[in-house]
């Protein structure tokens, strides 16, 4: 069976696409890259947004058409969007052969298999998560699944559920595996990080304990931590960071506003008092650390002087990074039952100044590592458009995907994966400008 897959949304579905996919793989599929060539046509859907709502309808649009148009006997639809809405898209779009929620994908092998796609549901080898990408050095490993919060705004416990912590032995040996195919970097991930063990009794294993078990039984290089709520970076924590160079010094910590009046109006645990704390305590502990994180601008009943306080807040804390985001009303969250009342070139406004605000705190921040010699991850070889640079990387204060890049030139023979060590000559925006040290 030859298996070609669209995966959308966040690292986290990546996460999930790749773990069917070795599923499958065991059962005999083979995974190919062209969509017409594939008999059997896998969608991971997103419904995070309305955006990511048309994205995922128009890719199983896409998918069903190569039933015609392709070789695809079967599509099989997967993810949140099918989660939230699943007698919806059966009703409209009859074409997807299947759609299966997260508490049916055990159903996904012996579907296939009675649809003649697969020969023996009960002769496959046990499945080893496959990589979907362009960089297998850099991989994700989701430690738990849904999430306990009730953000106003937001829909991820509607589609995924309660918050539950994957068992440490799996993540270590999933860990393991994703070292044998080369990983060089592990990025951590789960709707917040800190709550990792929560549900496995007061003795069970926490993220420490898990990143402990993760430096002893691995050799991978580079442990990143993505989604940490404040709440979660205990003292030991901090203090495994502030201790272990394979710990990267950078933490992803979504704040969505500093107004106290908007955080309580969008059910946020934290208020501005606790995140500058926070900040504080971590660069006591940690001075070369990057610390990333979100906002939403918009949200219902936000005033001028809301987004005025957010926008001082940004440049008292002066996170490296800061991602901003307009609110979007999503079916069924507490928020679509208030009033949406700020007009939506209000928020584009918001968002294009907070941004350029931030654009010029990031150039600053980034600033003080000019000079420093550093590890820099090569990521890929340089393209002609690339400002004469050889390659192309990452240092450790930067995330894939998310964060800028840094160029590298006279970077030798080093290939996608390789370590170099560079001198941070100068920072634009984003990004840093490296020589190989001598």
């Amino acid at each position: 069976m030859k298996l070609g897959v669209i995966s959308l949304g966040c690292d986290k579905a990546t996460v999930d696409s790749e773990r069917l996919i070795g599923e499958l793989v065991g059962h005999g599929a083979r995974v190919v890259r062209e969509l017409e060539r594939a008999d059997v046509v896998l969608v991971n859907t997103c419904g995070f947004i309305d955006a990511a709502k048309r994205e995922s309808i128009e890719a199983m649009l896409q998918a069903a058409a190569l039933k015609e148009s392709g070789n695809a006997k079967a599509v099989v639809a997967v993810g949140c969007l099918v989660q939230r809405y699943p007698e919806e898209l059966r009703r409209e779009i009859p074409e997807v052969d299947l759609f299966l929620g997260f508490g049916d994908l055990h159903h996904l092998v012996p579907a296939l298999a009675e649809r003649g796609l697969i020969a023996d549901p009960a002769a496959g080898h046990p499945g080893v998560r496959q990589y979907f990408g362009d960089a297998p050095h850099v991989r994700y490993l989701k430690i738990s699944e849904g999430c306990d919060h009730t953000c106003a705004f937001c829909a991820i416990p509607l589609m995924r559920g309660r918050h539950r912590s994957e068992p440490l032995e799996r993540l270590v040996r999933e860990a393991q595996q994703l070292e044998a195919v080369g990983a060089k970097e592990i990025n951590l991930v789960a709707q917040d990080l800190g709550h990792y063990g929560r549900d496995l009794g007061r003795n069970g294993p926490k993220l420490s304990d898990l990143l402990e078990a993760l430096l002893r039984e691995t050799g991978v290089p580079w442990f990143r931590l993505l989604y940490v709520y404040s709440a979660g970076l205990t003292d030991r924590l901090v203090g495994l960071m502030a201790g272990e160079p394979r710990i990267v010094p950078y933490l992803d910590i979504p704040i969505q506003h500093a107004s106290d009046r908007m955080l309580e109006r969008m059910r946020r645990p934290e208020r501005r008092d606790t995140v500058r704390v926070t900040v504080s305590r971590l660069r006591a502990a940690v001075p070369d650390i990057a610390i990333r994180t979100t906002a939403v601008v918009g949200f219902p009943g936000e005033t001028e002087e809301d987004f005025r306080i957010l926008c001082d807040f940004a440049e008292e804390i002066e996170f490296e990074r800061l991602g901003v985001f307009t609110y979007s009303e999503q079916e069924g969250t507490r928020a679509a039952q208030l009033p949406d009342d700020v007009p939506e070139d209000v928020k584009r406004t918001r968002q294009e100044e907070l941004l350029e605000l931030q654009r010029a705190i990031s150039q600053e921040r980034l600033g003080r590592y000019v000079g420093r010699e550093t590890e820099l991850l090569v990521d890929r070889i340089a393209d002609p458009d690339d400002g004469g640079a050889t390659h192309v990387g990452r240092v450790q204060w930067q995330a894939d995907d998310i964060d800028g890049i840094t160029y590298l030139a006279r970077g030798g023979w080093a290939q996608a994966g390789d370590f170099v060590s560079v001198v941070l000559e100068d920072n634009i925006d984003y990004d840093f400008i490296a020589a190989a040290a001598l």
